[in-house]
């Protein structure tokens, strides 16, 4: 079984901090994003963003030698979207945002989805299933619950609307590593798989295809795609597994759970 490394509550009190800095980020993205800027534009803001306001470190930068603070996943990238001057956001478009931050030791790891101008109700709706899968999901979290429980949920609400779940990559256990113990894969069986105790903290974070499942990476050795070319969406949180359930450290402003 895999060494999971369960959290105290002072180090979870500086994961709260860690996430509650980053659910910032993207309250400032929020009046920020539109069509006609470029990701690398939107990735040089939240560079300065972190370390400037709010005196913190964009954890991704450097991490297995990627080069950029955050991943901008466009359309029909699954995720791992490297940002450039020349992807520049349309009307229409959906794309991926995923940032972490470092701040006292610990990390903190979500994305969210933005909508860019006019998008197609077909998009819109694999956007809002995807994030209704992460939640569902996050829901099942507590102590005595299994991975499985998580996965299953996750699985069955996007498959019921006739989506796909990417299977190549999955959330992970955090804290001061990016990637801890445990894996947490998005499909699954009830019952199956680690029993969650409190302490633990990971991140849920489903890919979903419009399409297949099937996917490929680009010669960036970064960039996943869809092999069909149809759509994908992403979200994510970090959870900590609580003594009567879950608590979300990244909850943004807007958000409650549902």
């Amino acid at each position: 079984m895999p060494q999971v490394k369960l959290k105290s509550e002072a180090e979870l009190a500086i994961m709260r901090q860690s996430g509650k800095l980053l659910a910032s980020v993207f309250d400032y993205l929020d009046s920020v994003v539109k069509a006609g800027m470029s990701t690398m534009a939107i990735n040089d803001l939240v560079e300065r963003y972190i370390i400037d306001e709010l005196d913190a470190r964009p954890a991704s930068k450097g991490q297995y030698g990627y080069a950029y603070v955050l991943n901008s996943s466009l359309n029909h990238v699954v995720c791992h979207g490297v940002p450039s001057d020349t992807q520049i956001l349309k009307s229409g478009d959906i794309v991926n945002l995923d940032i972490t931050l470092e701040k006292g030791g610990y990390i903190a790891d979500s994305s969210k989805m933005y909508l860019i101008g006019d998008v197609m109700p077909n998009a819109r709706r694999l956007v809002d299933i995807t994030y209704e899968a992460m939640w569902a999901g996050i829901k099942t979290v507590k102590p005595g619950a299994t991975l499985g429980d998580v996965g299953y949920a996750i699985q069955t609400h996007a498959q019921k609307h006739g989506f796909s779940i990417v299977r190549e990559y999955c959330g992970h256990g955090i804290g001061r590593e990016m990637h801890e113990e445990p894996s947490v894969v998005h499909y699954g069986r009830r019952g199956q798989g680690l029993v969650l105790k409190e302490g633990m903290t990971f991140t849920i974070e489903p890919m979903v295809n419009q399409g297949k499942a099937k996917i490929k990476t680009k010669k960036d050795g970064w960039t996943v795609v869809t092999s069909d070319k149809k759509l994908s969406a992403q979200w994510e949180h970090t959870i900590a597994v609580t003594a009567r359930g879950f608590e979300v450290l990244t909850l943004r402003n807007e958000e409650s759970v549902p």
